[in-house]
């Protein structure tokens, strides 16, 4: 038996792996000699670990390219289409899920509007659910093809550790509670009510830090290490990346920059508390304090309108002068918390509001910053869109594939029935049971 703390030659081979595969991943395609050269890995080591990826079907050859004086070299890319990852989205207004292969293409998704129920925990785990098997089907792929489903949701992601004797397999998200004071969840077992429904590797975060992952991949955040993402939609969170690695904080709560205090006594927030930035520049606070909202629309629509609206309408100009000024003093408390070397603005309101905003918010945050951080500090839009938290959501399950080398996750057994269930009536009763 291995002493503890001491390496195997199985955790060797599985980290030359990782390596190899997270490296050909971002920076591909790559000859052996660059992966080489980039890992400190010997040849024979790139030739074992190579030879073994192409063997497993996670590797493939990417044409080649000429060499100084000999046989053109090989390039090598990690193989789109050998797993699926899904990612969801639990948003205010809807929930979406798209399937991804492993180079993020898109492959199938689906929008499931809430319902009069809003954000009721029975109703988002269905349409979840629903989502999930609409994409797969669609996709024309067997569940044995999908390494796993990363949810963004909103709110304080809690993860219970088992009791005592037993452990968790990676993906399996039965000790997931959610926290989330503004949609009314309060330590919601929702990693127990998904697992009801799926067989599939579940992987749950919050939705900004969902989005901070995808942007700091692929996107605003990529090449730097101190970087804080601000998501904003309905209400407003952050993802704070501190040299290159995710800052959680004790109880996985940091990040929730949308409830900071930037006025005592001011609006009453979503969360219950007063003067929260979040009920200054959230897009349902903005819409609820412009008198010429249309009624009836999407959010998404109503922001557009009171953008569209500021050309003519004073009340509307002001209220979006008001907005960046807050906006701007709350970026200038992350710069002087975090020294952050770029702040990306991302989120479908923070998107729309970005282009007409963003150069006032810059003059706010320099004016309320303490100045030498804030040179060193740029602050820009977000690259992936408005739906960059479910491509970040992808992202957990791929994270996982990436760092232990291409390991398929362990299929957890599906959850035996009480009776004779079926289709919608089957969902329920086995949501009911989990909720128990």
């Amino acid at each position: 038996m291995a002493e503890r703390g001491k390496r195997t030659v199985r955790d060797l081979r599985r980290g030359n792996r990782a390596s190899l595969l997270r490296h050909l991943y971002f920076e591909g395609p790559l000859s052996r000699q660059e992966l080489g050269r980039d890992t400190g890995l010997s040849a024979g080591s790139i030739s074992n670990v190579v030879g073994e990826l192409i063997a497993d079907g996670m590797v493939e050859e990417a044409g080649a390219v000429e060499s100084d004086g000999g046989r053109p070299r090989i390039l090598l890319q990690v193989s789109a289409l050998y797993g699926y990852v899904v990612g969801v989205d639990v948003g205010e207004t809807r929930v979406r899920v798209e399937l991804f292969d492993l180079a993020l293409t898109e492959r199938a998704s689906a929008d499931l509007p809430l319902s009069d129920s809003g954000h009721d925990v029975d109703h988002v785990v269905s349409l979840a659910l629903q989502g999930i098997e609409s994409v797969v089907r669609e996709a024309g792929i067997d569940d044995s093809e999908v390494l796993g489903v990363g949810i963004g949701v909103p709110g304080i992601v809690e993860h219970v550790p088992p009791e005592p004797g037993q452990t968790a397999a990676p993906g399996d998200a039965d000790g997931i509670v959610v926290h989330g004071q503004t949609i009314g969840w309060d330590a919601v077992p929702l990693g127990r009510l998904l697992r009801a429904g799926t067989t599939l590797p579940l992987y749950i975060d919050n939705g900004a830090k969902t989005l901070g992952q995808a942007e700091m991949w692929f996107g605003g955040g990529r090449g730097s290490r101190n970087v804080v993402i601000a998501l904003i939609g309905s209400g407003v969170g952050a993802a704070v990346v501190a040299d290159g690695t995710p800052y959680h904080g004790a109880s996985s709560s940091a990040g929730e920059w949308g409830h900071t205090t930037l006025r005592v006594g001011g609006r009453t927030c979503r969360c219950g508390s007063r003067g929260c930035l979040e009920a200054y520049v959230g897009a349902e606070a903005l819409l609820e304090r412009w008198p010429s909202a249309p009624e009836g629309v999407s959010e998404e629509t109503g922001l557009a309108a009171l953008l569209a609206a500021a050309d003519h309408d004073p009340e509307a100009e002001a209220l979006l002068a008001e907005a960046a000024e807050y906006l701007g003093a709350g970026i200038a408390d992350l710069i002087n918390l975090f020294n952050p070397q770029r702040i990306v603005i991302g989120g479908w309101a923070g998107l729309l509001l970005g282009p007409r905003l963003l150069p006032a918010v810059r003059e706010v945050a320099a004016a309320y910053s303490l100045h030498h951080p804030c040179a060193q500090t740029s602050i820009e839009l977000g690259r992936l869109g408005p739906d960059a938290v479910t491509v970040g959501a992808a992202t957990l399950p791929l994270a996982r594939f990436l760092d232990t080398g291409g390991e398929r996750p362990v299929r957890l057994p599906e959850q035996q029935t009480d009776g004779p269930d079926s289709g919608a009536d089957h969902l329920r009763n086995r949501i009911a049971r989990a909720v128990r």
